[in-house]
Order: C-alpha cells, then structure tokens, then sequence
C-alpha cells in the first residue's frame, strides 16, 4: 500500500487507516467477538494498515484494551492513535460528557497507556473541546505529557479552523480528525442543512470552515472517521433495514426509513462509478475521501475481514476528473448527522 506522511512528522503510514470504535460499541453490539476483532487489526497490519486509531470513550476502556491486545508484538510497527476528553456516564445509553480538564487529561494518558500496553502514544487526540474550560488549557496540559515523553504527537477533533489555529499558536497540531465523507462534507467547509450539533456531547460543529484546507495550509493530517457513513455508502443498508436497539444507527435522523430512502440516490451515484472501474461501491467512497488531498489519511472501520479486504482495495482505484466531478454532484444528504 502507498503511504501518506502523518503532518510533518517524518512518520508515513498506510494511505488508509483502520477505526475501532465499533469492535467495542456503537454497533450491532450483540454481535461483538473480540478475538474476530483483534484478528482483523493483526490482518491489517499485515496488509499494509499502519495507522490505528482508538478512543479511551469506545467501551469506556475496552476498545483500548482490546487494541493493546491485538498490537502485541506488533507495536513498533504501527502510528497509534488514541483520545480523551470524553467521559462515559451511561454505558448502556451511550450518555457522554466532555471532560477537558488538565486534572482528567493527566489522569486518562496514564490510564490509556497502561489499557494499551505501551510506554508511549504516537498521536494523543482532544476528542471533543470542553466549552466549560478554555481549549488552550487543556492543550498546554496535553503538550505536558508530550514533554513527559509519554506522547509523541497531538490532534484535535472535531473542532473549527478557529479552535485548530487557536491550539496551533500553543502547540503544533500533528492531525485534526472530523468526520467526512460523500454524505458529510462539513469539513470541506460546505455543511449541509440543518441545525449546528455543537451541543451534542459526542457531536462537533456543522460551521468548522474549510478544516481539510486548514490542516493543508498548516502541516497537519486530515484523518477523516466514517468514510463509508456508518456504513450506508456500501450500497448494503436499504430502506428495509432494521437495526438494534443499542446500534447509534437506530436512533440517528439519516437512517430513518424515509431519510434512507432518500439517500438512496448518493449511493446510485457512487455505484455508477464504481460499475465503471469494476470496484465496490466502498472502494469508490473511500477513494473519493483520499482525492480530497495527499495528506487526508481516512480511518474506515470494520470488524469482518472481508469489509477490511474491500477497504484496503480502495487505495487501487483511480478516480478521473469525470468520476470526481459526478461524486462531488451527488444528492445532499437527508438528515443531520447526529
């Protein structure tokens, strides 16, 4: 696989990546099986993922400890990312708050490196800003422990150009990461209708700015999360789909049934190229992301190793001018985001 440099750190990876949110929650959770799950990390390094990406929030631990596992061995050869700054209050009801406070922050390293089993963190994110403490303090304090040695790296998500620039005048920012994708263009700096979601615990701003343009501008990576939108791209979720009770699908305004009926026709669009190179209409998605610029480094999630085959298949499909432009004119999405 080619590989793309991670900011300006000198550190290349896989040009796609690898999320594991949902091999903790999120998702069809009755169907979890850790050991398939660290099968499919192990399997992606083998094929050329080197980037992973967690969260202390996915399964309030769990996932953390689950990649841990899975990297036994392996360590030295992958840029591993995790997060803080969010706080499970419910686990069953996915209930988050946002904790930014140095005091949570100097705690939650220590406890992300001992879930993970590593003696250091390639790229420590803020997962979410603390409107409640001033972003440049939690920042400062995230900058300690790169001090401290026990971080190499620093990210952002899900924040505006002006929080990224803020932050930036502290400390660099090695990669800001936002979800993007052909029904979430937000971070290209054309949100779609609908209501801000900056309220939401686990949401972000739906007026960030142009955030691809800025991290270009700035040395930094763009690490989108959910390529595939939750899925939907693949082609493989229709009007009929139903899902469980705890999967975040359930509940989300663009998986009502008529929001996906509606969606329908930016999944025809991306068939229509995909018929056209003889890909999967998931490789086309994700392709499209990695043509929004060199240093975009998508993050797909999978738990099943023939969706993590599919996805790495990406990185040989060659979109032309004539497949951008009729992506970039697909129908917008039905539904906010969260």
């Amino acid at each position: 696989m080619r590989t793309r440099e991670v900011g300006t750190t000198g550190r290349h990876v896989g040009e796609i990546g690898l999320g594991c949110m949902g091999m903790s929650w999120a998702y069809a959770e009755s169907t979890r099986d850790d050991a398939a799950s660290r099968d499919v990390v192990r399997a992606a390094v083998d094929a050329g993922v080197t980037f992973i990406d967690t969260a202390d929030v996915y399964g309030d631990g769990h996932n953390e400890t689950l990649v841990g596992a899975a990297l036994s061995g392996l360590r030295d050869t992958v840029f591993l990312a995790t997060k803080a700054g969010l706080v499970v209050d419910d686990m069953r009801a996915r209930s988050l708050r946002r904790d930014g406070s140095p005091e949570h922050l100097r705690a939650a390293v220590d406890a992300s490196l001992k879930r993970l089993g590593t003696d250091h963190i390639d790229l420590w994110y803020l997962h979410r800003v603390d409107d409640t403490v001033p972003l440049v303090e939690s920042w400062a304090a995230m900058a300690e422990m790169v001090r401290a040695g026990k971080v190499r790296h620093l990210g952002l998500s899900e924040v505006t150009v002006e929080q990224a620039a803020a932050a930036a005048a502290v400390h660099p920012v090695t990669a800001v990461q936002s979800e993007l994708s052909l029904w979430t263009r937000d971070a290209l700096g054309q949100p779609a209708p609908g209501a801000p979601v900056a309220a939401v615990a686990g949401g972000g701003a739906s007026d960030a700015g142009d955030v691809v343009g800025w991290c270009a501008a700035n040395g930094a990576a763009f690490v989108p999360f959910a390529p595939l939108g939750r899925g939907f791209l693949t082609g493989a979720i229709d009007a009929t789909t139903r899902f469980e009770e705890n999967d975040l699908r359930a509940g989300n305004p663009r998986f009502t049934s008529e929001a996906r009926a509606s969606n329908a026709r930016i999944v025809d669009t991306v068939r229509a190229v995909a018929d056209r190179h003889g890909a999967t209409p998931a490789q086309v998605a994700i392709a499209w992301v990695l043509a929004q610029g060199p240093h975009v480094v998508p993050i797909p999630g999978t738990r099943r190793l023939g969706h993590l085959a599919d996805n790495v298949g990406a990185a040989d499909v060659t979109l032309t001018a004539a497949d951008l432009a009729a992506l970039d004119a697909a129908p917008t999405a039905v539904g906010t985001r969260y």
